[in-house]
């Protein structure tokens, strides 16, 4: 199977939002809820345009141009989050002093564990450190948190995000220096 990388653009948000709730409900059910799963796509997850005006989020695509994963990375201080999330942080960060945020990771179900996270991983990273960046930071979910230690990335704190009706979200904050 041939797979493709692209940057995402504006009309891909549709498509993008699609795979994120698929990937969400179907990825996640072995390390969240059905509560903390909805209650994350409703206030936490979803598609992040600042990246893609940015032009640091990317898709992957099989040939006829299905997307099958998405992922990127930001030099603005938001950790983690959709454009619904609260707390964001659009300023920029200084790529001598700051690290850079890998963001916003979703693989489809039928193409997990074929290597498109790492290779979405790695674009991420070299596009990072073109910029300029020596460090990077993400918050990850409990489902990916062995991918990324296994890329060579640490867990430094974990916390819990509120989802509302008491419910919360465990996220993992995790650093790499490089």
């Amino acid at each position: 199977m041939v797979f493709s990388f692209r940057e995402a653009v504006s009309s891909d948000v549709a498509d993008l939002a699609q795979l994120i709730e698929r990937s969400v409900r179907e990825l996640q059910v072995g390390d969240y809820s059905t509560a903390e799963r909805e209650g994350a796509l409703a206030r936490v997850y979803g598609v992040d345009s600042r990246l893609i005006e940015d032009g640091t989020y990317f898709v992957v695509e099989v040939e006829g141009g299905t997307m099958v994963a998405c992922g990127g990375w930001s030099k603005r201080r938001t950790l983690f989050g959709g454009d619904e999330a609260a707390g964001r942080e659009d300023t920029w960060l200084d790529p001598e002093t700051d690290a850079a945020k890998i963001r916003a990771f979703f693989v489809h179900p039928d193409w997990a564990r074929r290597g498109l996270g790492s290779s979405l991983l790695a674009l991420c990273e070299e596009r990072a450190r073109a910029a300029g960046f020596h460090r990077f930071e993400m918050g990850a979910t409990v489902t990916g948190e062995k991918l990324y230690a296994q890329r060579g990335y640490v867990a430094v704190e974990r916390l819990a995000v509120p989802l509302g009706d008491q419910e919360t979200l465990t996220v993992i904050r995790m650093v790499k220096e490089v």
